[in-house]
């Protein structure tokens, strides 16, 4: 089938707390085979896909890891949180409304994680995720502003031939850090599942979600 569908379906099941034998019984095959589908190890035929699809009420998108939410929705400007309305009002062009689509990808995204933060209620792990995406943003300016030849270099303390090294750097530093602020206080981490943040967050959750697995697919080619 492919490399998504075994561990979507395996993460289905458990995310409803639902034994293999018990899907394995209501979907009408062996529990041999239905661990050969969660495993890899055997390819399902169209007929499976659609019951498990019915089983789980997810599409069938979904279940082949071509969507990351439970209806096979795919992101568009009109989804984002935020209507775009008021960007079209101001005569933006089209690359500044690509920018403007971009910034509420990130904005809804951040927004879903940082109320999962305020749920943690661990405030030296909202410390060091923020050192993440401070040197994200710090990354990213340097970049915008190096685009152009005649902007002052001095700006920057730090000299470029530099930079890019302690950038790698720190963000390891601070990835480090956040697990180790996250790990101290596991009790207090709010249980996530892509049904609990489709169900809290809506339209948002989808944004971080297709963000993930846009991440992951790049990932996956390096």
């Amino acid at each position: 089938m492919n490399n998504d569908f075994p561990r979507v379906l395996t993460l289905l099941r458990k995310e409803r707390n639902i034994s293999q034998k018990q899907a394995a019984e209501d979907l009408g095959v062996a529990q041999a085979l239905l661990s050969h589908y969660e495993k890899g190890k055997r390819e399902c035929g169209l007929e499976f896909l659609i019951k498990a699809a019915n089983y789980y009420k997810v599409s069938t998108d979904y279940l082949l890891g071509r969507s990351p939410v439970s209806n096979g929705a795919v992101i568009s400007k009109d989804d984002i949180e935020g209507s775009d309305s008021a960007d079209k009002a101001r005569n933006l062009n089209a690359d500044e409304l690509s920018a403007a689509f971009a910034k509420k990808l990130v904005t809804n995204s951040l927004d879903v994680i940082y109320s999962l933060l305020a749920k943690s209620k661990n405030a030296q792990l909202a410390d060091r995720i923020y050192d993440i995406f401070a040197y994200s943003v710090y990354k990213a300016f340097r970049i915008m502003y190096k685009a152009n030849p005649s902007n002052d270099r001095n700006i920057f303390k730090i000299p470029e031939e530099k930079a890019d090294r302690l950038i790698v750097a720190g963000e390891a530093i601070a990835s480090a850090n956040a697990a180790a602020a996250a790990s101290k206080s596991p009790e207090k981490a709010p249980a996530i599942s892509r049904a609990s943040l489709e169900g809290e967050f809506g339209k948002s959750a989808s944004v971080l979600l297709n963000t993930v697995m846009q991440c992951e697919n790049q990932l996956d080619k390096l």
